[in-house]
């Protein structure tokens, strides 16, 4: 099937999507901003042999070819004033528009004081709405369930979206995935070659084909006024984080990182520069990338009055025994000295690795093992490395440490909804400043996970002591973050596939958590 024909088949699919704007031969569009940059990634439904042109300001802005047949394309433009909004609009190489005119703001200047930022986040989006599972339901939501959820979200009006990791669901060789399509549906995706190029091949075809399906399709371009921040974890890379004799996943070999920033490149913007981050850490200003861009660490600055610090915590892993991380030093460093920061009121942590909960996966910050239905230290897990833990609790003592930034994580994989108050950490008390971790919600989750393959929900590991406001909740959802000077206020949502989808369209804040600054 062409790309064209994919993409217009599957119209009918989002009716009920609003507000209207003619997309034209628009596919997908995903924007960021910094308080002076925007980063577009943008899709049409036919391959364009010229580069088509960004309007902003009176000025054209040449897109960057980012595929190898002209179908996906970059707009990068710089020297824009912050807080403001401006009117875009895609023509090509003949000035004519490929689609309507939209809006999108730069972010306020690190200097300047808003009064109110509101996030929304979530997690675990990707999955093909074709797989079936074992039970012989929907491994997932339906794309159409899932856009209706975004679409309830983007209702309370976010300044910012984060997409916290596995926007894709194919892994290859741990888990053996992709065959639980029909034969024909698998054939007419096509399979990687691992010794070929990812990008200028036959490969590069397969990653559209995957992509289109799971992300161009979910978001077409009901995101185009709001910028987005999608991190990686895992199945990004396309495989689960499982180690047994016959493999370890992570870190990622060749071909697997391949996937993952080729993936990047075409569909979602990189992290935009911040004058407090360096622009060497890892995965930062790659020849091949926009300019001084990350791809694994990055900063959402809204003003003085939040920053949001975003880490990869599958890309750099190590397995070196007690000197083993699973971010790299050089990026750890980093987010202590911003935690250190007085300046900004708000300073949190969304790693896409979650602490606090765990089911036993050997990915997990944790020793736990899974015995059964619950987690123990009797048995030793294969392949974890002590030296997580050690960085776990660096990363949590540095957010106890900053009295005036309440030390919260919100993190991605878990596809759980869930809120705890953690008092302690191994021999750490945290009583006189609990560390609080929230799970978002994922979007497109299926029943019962991630309980109904482990065989339990996570739970907090036996390294901490922690006051479980929301245990787990394996349901579908979303998170609303309101940052204001003096508190931060989380309100969840919450769906079950047992209801009728139209119950979506009215969804409300099943629990709100409101948390004041000590400093």
């Amino acid at each position: 099937m062409l790309r064209r024909d994919l993409l217009v088949g599957s119209a009918s699919t989002f009716a009920f999507a609003a507000p209207a704007w003619d997309a034209g031969k628009v596919a997908h569009l995903l924007p960021t901003v910094s308080d002076q940059r925007m980063l577009i990634k943008a899709s049409f439904t036919e391959n364009l042999l010229r580069p088509p042109s960004l309007k902003i300001a009176g000025k054209l802005h040449a897109g960057h070819q980012t595929d190898r047949h002209g179908a996906f394309w970059s707009f990068d433009v710089s020297g824009l004033a912050p807080g403001r909004p401006y009117e875009l609009q895609i023509f090509d190489s003949a000035k004519k528009a490929l689609c309507a005119p939209w809006t999108l703001k730069t972010f306020p200047a690190p200097e300047e004081k808003p009064q109110k930022f509101r996030l929304l986040i979530y997690t675990c989006a990707g999955g093909d709405e074709r797989v079936i599972a074992s039970n012989g339901k929907p491994n997932n939501l339906s794309l159409a369930q899932r856009g209706r959820l975004l679409d309830r979200a983007m209702t309370f009006a976010p300044d910012a979206v984060i997409a916290n990791g596995d926007h894709i669901y194919w892994d290859l060789k741990q888990t053996n995935f992709p065959p639980r399509l029909d034969d024909k549906m698998a054939a007419s995706m096509g399979k990687f070659n691992r010794v070929e190029p990812v990008v200028g091949t036959q490969n590069e075809d397969v990653l559209r084909k995957v992509g289109d399906q799971q992300i161009a399709r979910l978001y077409g371009s009901r995101f185009r006024g709001v910028p987005v921040f999608f991190l990686q974890d895992d199945h990004d890379y396309f495989e689960n984080d499982d180690a047994n004799d016959r493999m370890v996943t992570y870190p990622p070999d060749h071909f697997m990182l391949q996937l993952g920033r080729a993936t990047r490149r075409m569909y979602y913007p990189e992290f935009l520069p911040d004058a407090q981050r360096p622009s060497g850490l890892p995965g930062a200003s790659a020849p091949d990338s926009p300019a001084g861009t990350g791809e694994a660490f990055g900063t959402l600055r809204y003003g003085n009055l939040a920053e949001v610090l975003l880490y990869d915590c599958r890309r750099y892993l190590t397995l070196a025994g007690p000197n083993a991380v699973v971010i790299p030093r050089e990026a750890e460093n980093w987010i202590t000295s911003r935690l250190a920061d007085t300046k900004v009121d708000h300073v949190v942590q969304v790693p896409s690795q979650p602490p606090a909960w765990s089911c036993g996966k050997w990915g997990d910050w944790y020793p736990d093992a899974r015995v059964g239905t619950k987690l123990t230290l009797d048995k030793a897990k294969p392949y974890w490395q002590p030296g997580w833990l050690s960085q776990h609790d660096r990363l949590m003592k540095a957010a106890f440490d900053a009295r005036t930034h309440i030390p919260l994580f919100i993190s991605g994989d878990m596809h759980s909804i869930a809120e705890g108050h953690i008092f302690k950490s191994g021999k750490l008390d945290f009583r006189s400043n609990p560390v609080i971790s929230m799970l978002p919600g994922p979007i497109g989750t299926g029943e019962n996970w991630p309980s109904g393959s482990r065989g339990m929900r996570a739970v907090p590991p036996h390294h901490l002591e922690m006051d479980e406001k929301q245990p787990c909740l394996e349901e579908d959802g979303f998170l609303i973050v309101d940052f204001l000077p003096t508190k931060i206020v989380a309100k969840f949502f919450r769906w079950q596939r047992s209801l009728a989808d139209s119950t979506i369209d009215t969804l409300m804040p099943y629990r709100e958590s409101e948390i004041p600054r000590k400093g």
